[in-house]
């Protein structure tokens, strides 16, 4: 459920306009966001404006498009539990199809998605159907020659979120990189990007890249995996200017103008709409000595820290599945919840919402440890820190950027494959 572009700015204005602050805003409670919601939606619905997205189909879904490319070949696929169909996962289904199925190559999170972010990923094999299992996190980012050998074509299917640090699409230019050195093809089974209605935040600068950031786009990117792919080829981005042979299958009846509810959480701690909304905005957090709830039942959508004593809602770290090791473990932080102004502010404005990161940071008792050397590769540059120190408002932060994003969406709209939000 999303607002027209007008309503957007008229919520924007209101709250910019409130007597409360970004702090104080979010601690009036859950009753009180609950009621200017449902304001918020009477007088949306009223208006006609409410926009509703019909029954999406993923790329896996149209087994059409896609299985009669695979007759004949060896196939790799690359895959986690976000790779479902309407059959059952894509792998099982593959196989009960007839494909010559050789291995599965896992990302970040692993086969399963239940790894903790950043834990070595180990090679194995899949209990269910004995394929072998290949890790792309750790240190073979990217398959290598001997791994491709004994296959003709490689089959991806990854739900992303949307952002430049989710670094399922890094390992979407690994695996394209990789094909195109080694002579083999790819067929990319797209799924909608759940923030894929704006696009925010600094570019990246080449001296900054990292696993988190590989290519010189913003942060929210408003492109799905097959659209990023489509960049890839066509901006030369892969390694010696080489092209991936590429086939994207499309999803129907979806556009950018949509939202997405994601029928399986994409990692272990993007648990609902709610994380993956916030996401964006609050993995800043992870460059810092803020704890964005890891080791909690609200992961990414709660923030907190031992030194906001004066915080009305508090939360303690402990180790579970996906954070073996949180932020503040064992240890009692006073934050913000968060949850329920994502579902009228963050989701309905279209862009990142800097002014929790900037409040924290005047917080901070101790500035000069708040930045870890984390941040810098997460925002693809350094200036965004330099902002924050220097006193600048989230506004003046994110003028700066906007030239920059007036040229990226211009290179955007060649990669297309569904209609834009503007």
């Amino acid at each position: 459920m999303f607002f027209s572009g007008e309503v957007f700015l008229a919520i924007r204005e209101a709250i910019k306009l409130s007597k409360f602050n970004a702090m104080q805003l979010i601690t009036r409670g859950a009753k009180y966001m609950q009621m200017l919601s449902a304001l918020l939606l009477f007088c949306l619905s009223a208006q006609g404006q409410l926009q509703m997205a019909t029954e999406v189909i993923v790329g896996a879904d149209r087994p059409g498009a896609y299985l009669p490319l695979l007759y004949g070949k060896s196939v790799a696929v690359v895959v986690n539990q976000t790779s479902i169909t309407g059959h059952g996962h894509l792998i099982d289904f593959l196989i009960e199809s007839k494909v010559d199925v050789k291995k599965v190559f896992a990302p970040e999170h692993g086969f399963r998605g239940k790894a903790s972010a950043g834990e070595l990923v180990k090679d194995g094999k899949d209990t269910k159907t004995g394929l072998p299992l290949v890790s792309l996190y750790g240190s073979n980012k990217k398959p290598s020659a001997q791994q491709l050998a004994d296959v003709d074509i490689v089959v991806f299917d990854l739900q992303d979120v949307g952002t430049r640090f989710y670094t399922y699409i890094s390992t979407l230019s690994y695996v394209m990189e990789a094909c195109a050195e080694n002579g083999k093809s790819m067929v990319l089974l797209d799924r909608p990007n759940p923030n894929g209605y704006y696009v925010d935040g600094p570019m990246l600068e080449k001296e900054h890249s990292s696993f988190v950031g590989l290519h010189p786009i913003p942060v929210v990117h408003g492109l799905t995996m097959g659209e990023y792919a489509m960049m890839l080829n066509g901006e030369k981005w892969i390694a010696n200017g080489k092209r991936c042979p590429i086939t994207v299958v499309k999803c129907t009846n979806w556009d950018h103008k949509m939202g997405y509810e994601l029928p399986v959480k994409p990692s272990p701690n993007l648990p609902n709409r709610s994380s993956i909304v916030l996401y964006p905005s609050l993995c800043f957090f992870e460059g810092t000595t803020v704890s964005v709830g890891r080791g909690t039942d609200k992961p990414f959508q709660q923030i907190g820290a031992p030194y906001f004593t004066d915080a009305k809602t508090s939360f303690t770290p402990v180790a579970n599945e996906g954070a073996k090791h949180p932020k503040y473990e064992g240890q009692k932080c006073y934050g913000y919840d968060l949850e329920e102004f994502s579902l009228f502010y963050v989701e309905g404005l279209g862009e990142l919402y800097l002014h929790w990161l900037v409040e924290a940071y005047k917080s901070a008792p101790d500035k000069a440890k708040f930045f870890t050397s984390f941040f810098v590769k997460l925002a693809g540059t350094h200036q965004l820190q330099k902002d924050i120190e220097a006193g600048k408002t989230p506004d003046d932060i994110r003028a700066a950027w906007q030239e920059d994003l007036a040229v990226y969406k211009q290179m955007r709209k060649k990669y297309l494959l569904y209609p834009d939000f503007e």
